[in-house]
């Protein structure tokens, strides 16, 4: 794939259209971008970065208006915090809304957006009628872009187009602030200064432990596991040990005398990805007792959803 680097806002609005990735400028890092609300898309973007497992990524406005797009519950602290510092290095954590997938909250019930602070990318924003998916244009574990050309050494044969804005302001990522709760709570120092925070909503937490991740689910071992009991791996053999009050979330065979979800008939792992947290959470909320579940091929995506069946049936 030849990469072009360039200015052109038609070339990057034509490509987000058609579910396609942009890397597009920030005032903080150069972010991986993708139609938030297309599930496709935004699994292109976990399979392009390499990266390992499913992080939440945050979404990024054009406008204060547009948060009632992806989020819902918008407490007062979070509007005086918009209007006060967004545009900014500043990403709100709040509910979030049903059209937003959940491959991009990683199955959370909680959405990180923020405003960037880059008349660039604002334009590009505000000329398309959805919000971007968009997590540092990098592959998983390099130092973050802050230049067109950073992300062309690091991504150049993966994405079609480079929006170029140039060097990149701030350089750091984004504070992260979650304000979902009853307390307002520092997930990530970043761009934006607690002090100036609390200068406008009064004293916050801020937590021991810094992350790069909106609600920090990397960092719990059993974060992604269901109400229930759930078991990965051979399911035949599950089966044969005594489970009868079972269901049955499998990659592509079909176990019929069972309450049973395929990931994927064909054993496509882009759409076991995106069916991956709905499929969970169906089983969930099913009358049986125990979730059996099996690993799928572990290579590109596959290593992301193994990964989080391991967090899923982990004690």
């Amino acid at each position: 794939m030849d990469t072009r680097i360039a200015t052109d806002l038609a070339q990057a609005q034509l490509l987000l259209n058609a579910g396609k990735l942009v890397a597009i400028p920030t005032e903080t890092v150069y972010g991986l971008a993708a139609n938030a609300f297309n599930a496709d898309a935004v699994i292109h973007i976990f399979e392009t970065k390499n990266r390992p497992h499913f992080d939440p990524l945050i979404v990024h406005v054009g406008s204060i208006a547009q948060v009632k797009e992806v989020a819902t519950h918008i407490p007062e602290n979070a509007y005086q915090l918009m209007q006060t510092l967004w545009p900014g290095p500043l990403t709100i954590v709040l509910q979030k809304h049903e059209r937003v997938p959940h491959i991009v909250t990683s199955g959370l019930e909680t959405v990180g957006v923020r405003m960037p602070n880059h008349p660039m990318t604002l334009d590009l924003l505000r000329s398309i009628d959805f919000p971007l998916a968009a997590p540092s244009a990098n592959p998983f574990g390099y130092i973050s872009p802050t230049s067109a050309m950073h992300v062309a050494e690091q991504l150049g044969e993966r994405i079609p187009f480079i929006l170029d804005g140039g060097e990149c302001m701030v350089g750091v990522e984004s504070t992260i602030i979650d304000c979902s709760g009853d307390t307002p709570t520092i997930l990530r120092l970043g761009g934006t200064a607690v002090e100036t925070i609390e200068e406008i909503i009064g004293k916050v937490v801020v937590n021991a432990i810094s992350t790069s991740s909106p609600q920090a689910p990397g960092m719990l071992h059993t974060h992604y596991a269901p109400r229930k009991p759930m078991l990965v791996g051979n399911i035949h053999e599950l089966l044969h040990e005594g489970g009868h009050d079972v269901s049955i979330l499998s990659f592509r065979d079909s176990f019929h005398n069972f309450r049973n979800i395929r990931l994927s008939e064909t054993g496509d792992l882009h759409e076991a990805a995106r069916n991956l947290f709905a499929a969970m959470r169906k089983l969930d909320a099913d009358h049986h007792s125990t979730i059996l579940a099996e690993f799928v091929p572990d290579y590109g995506l596959g290593r992301a959803i193994n990964d989080r069946l391991k967090r899923a049936a982990a004690k």
